[in-house]
């Protein structure tokens, strides 16, 4: 069921086994090198000769990388590690260059290894990666041999056709090829080594998935079947051009159809890849998500998820809440089934241990082993990586290192980890005043948190100077190229939409929107549902929301089509198209900061959270 051209895939292997090999001299030489183990079946580490009965299987995993091939900066770039006296550490964490290293050291020493990843390794990236159309985060994931991936709601930022390009190659159909080859002549994008999988999306006229719905992953007699789909409320996140023409499907009806469909080919060794996943009760990536029992420590989508998806799924890897975990969840007859998640960005990678049974085929399910690792930065970087973004970073260097406006400190957005973060109110400012520049009479501006991708960090990343501000530092920030759009709304209709923030498809995880200067609110996290906007407590520059009266919002184009599930603010009237956000954005720094006078971090004081 490979998508892959098979003249590709050998050419895959042939690089994996040069990168174990580095250094070595001859096949012998490699052979003296390896555990005694290597090359036979062996359960539990131990080896028993090439005829015993199990094999242990490696299964290395990540998800949601998001383009990010330099290390993220700020709080973005690290994870918290819990110490053995109770406290808490932060590391420094990720980048491709890293993570190359850390899956060729994991995989020595392991003849049966295979690596996979649970959707969104594209999309929302930084521009190192995203100005080129994701093109060079596909040509490193290829590098370091991953073998299969689902699909997640990014891969669907660029639609169908982007998504179908980045499977089987070819230049853009815009912007054409970005690199010359031999000859000058334009050198063609290859497209993935590895395939996408897309089980629960079909196209709405034939019914058929859009890509392949599994592949099976064989060596050596033993087979593993991958299972890749993403979560079925993808159109609520993704703007209506993405997923135009597609229908998606529930993840555990998908998930049990093809199941079925494998175990009668003889593959019951079963692994889903599903972009969806939950919340675990702390942010340290290390934390015990089996306490005190099995799954205690998890709650959100995922759970309902693993408890229905049949039990010949024997493990779960997940995505999308950029959480990191390892539980056990009970499947529906009860018995405990590994679900792990290995945050984002790269800074995680999971390592499984599938005890495969030759003779039932299957998976010993009570020897099920796995762990997290950071990709630590003290490591060495991976020289082809480096190599990578170096070649990438020219073409992108003249766009990339203007600069744009200045910050006297750090002002975190998507690591702040509070509802309320001081990058939220900045780009709310700066959509505002952009707003006012089109239509004076405009009242207000929203953000969706899910748009605010990274922090803005004052160490300088390059050569541009603490405090400076580049264009790919704020296309790191907003890379989605949303415009912003002007509506009217009712009072009572903003009171809905900020009620929508806490009911309705987000009540389970709340999504808080950032508001800009003169919208204050509390919200009491103490109550349930809608109950948690106190309605009473909004106002505009001091004065209460008139539920009859009109106000002129600001938003971006991704909530005027009511993403995210504000269906509310879906239905604004009037409405007049500005122009993107990044240059909204852009605009608001240079105009509002200098050198001299740089911005300081926003107070982040206009929600009064009641915990």
């Amino acid at each position: 069921m490979s998508a892959i051209p098979k003249h590709r895939r050998p050419r895959r292997r042939a690089t994996r086994v040069l990168a174990v090999a580095a250094g070595l001299a001859t096949v012998g030489a490699l052979a003296a090198s390896l555990p005694a183990s290597a090359g036979q079946d062996h359960p539990g580490g131990g080896s028993k000769g090439k005829h015993s009965r199990t094999v242990d299987v490696q299964l290395l995993s990540f998800n949601d990388f998001h383009g990010n091939l330099q290390p993220p900066a700020g709080s973005s770039g690290q994870v918290t590690e819990r110490q053995a006296d109770g406290s808490e550490k932060k590391i420094d964490a990720g980048g491709v260059e890293y993570l190359a290293t850390s899956l060729r050291t994991a995989r020595k020493g392991n003849p049966y290894s295979v690596t996979a990843a649970a959707g969104d390794l594209i999309g929302a990236s930084p521009l190192l990666s995203g100005l080129f159309h994701d093109e060079p985060t596909v040509e490193a994931m290829n590098k370091l041999d991953l073998d299969v991936t689902s699909v997640g709601n990014h891969e669907f930022d660029e639609g169908a056709k982007e998504l179908a390009r980045m499977q089987n190659g070819g230049c853009h159909p815009k912007d054409g090829c970005f690199e010359k080859g031999k000859g000058g002549k334009e050198k063609k994008f290859e497209g993935a080594d590895y395939p996408y999988l897309a089980a629960n999306v079909t196209d709405e006229k034939t019914g058929k998935p859009i890509l392949k719905p599994y592949w099976v992953w064989k060596h050596k007699g033993v087979k593993v079947g991958f299972i890749g789909v993403t979560l079925e409320g993808t159109p609520d996140i993704v703007s209506a051009d993405g997923v135009k023409g597609l229908k998606f499907h529930d993840e555990i009806e998908t998930v049990n159809k093809y199941a079925k469909i494998l175990d009668k080919q003889g593959v019951k060794s079963i692994v889903t890849l599903i972009h969806e996943g939950g919340v675990p009760k702390s942010q340290t990536y290390n934390y015990d998500c089996d306490s005190p029992g099995a799954g205690d420590g998890i709650s959100g989508p995922v759970t309902t998820i693993a408890k229905g998806i049949t039990p010949k799924v024997d493990a779960l890897v997940t995505g999308h809440t950029h959480n990191a975990y390892v539980c056990t969840i009970p499947d529906p007859a009860g018995k405990p089934r590994m679900v792990t998640s290995a945050s984002s960005f790269g800074k995680l990678y999971t390592d499984t241990t599938l005890t495969y049974d030759r003779k039932t085929k299957d998976i010993v399910r009570t020897s099920v082993r796995s762990a997290n690792h950071v990709v630590s930065r003290e490591q060495a970087k991976a020289p082809d990586m480096t190599s990578l973004i170096s070649r990438w970073d020219k073409l992108a260097a003249p766009v990339a290192n203007k600069a744009v406006g200045y910050v006297s400190g750090d002002i975190p957005g998507r690591g702040a980890g509070v509802p309320e973060s001081p990058l939220g109110d900045l780009i709310s400012d700066a959509q505002l005043a952009h707003a006012k520049s089109i239509d004076p009479e405009a009242d207000l501006a929203l953000m969706n948190p899910g748009g605010i991708r990274s922090d803005i960090v004052y160490k300088a990343s390059g050569s541009e100077g603490d405090g400076v501000v580049t264009y790919g530092e704020a296309f790191t920030v907003q890379p989605f190229s949303n415009t912003v759009n002007l509506v009217d709304l009712t009072g009572a209709q903003l009171v809905t939409g900020l009620k929508q923030q806490v009911s309705g498809s987000n009540e389970a995880s709340p999504k808080i929107l950032q508001v800009s200067q003169g919208l204050t609110y509390t919200l009491d996290m103490t109550k349930t549902g809608a109950d948690r906007v106190v309605a009473d407590s909004i106002k505009l520059n001091g004065k209460a929301i008139d539920p009859a009266a009109t106000y002129r919002v600001a938003m971006n184009s991704f909530l005027a089509g009511g993403g995210d599930g504000f269906a509310e603010l879906g239905k604004g009237t009037k409405p007049v198209v500005g122009s993107d956000d990044l240059k909204a954005f852009n605009d608001y720094l240079t105009a509002n900061s200098s050198a001299d006078k740089p911005i300081a971090p926003p107070k982040a004081d206009r929600i009064t959270i009641v915990k």
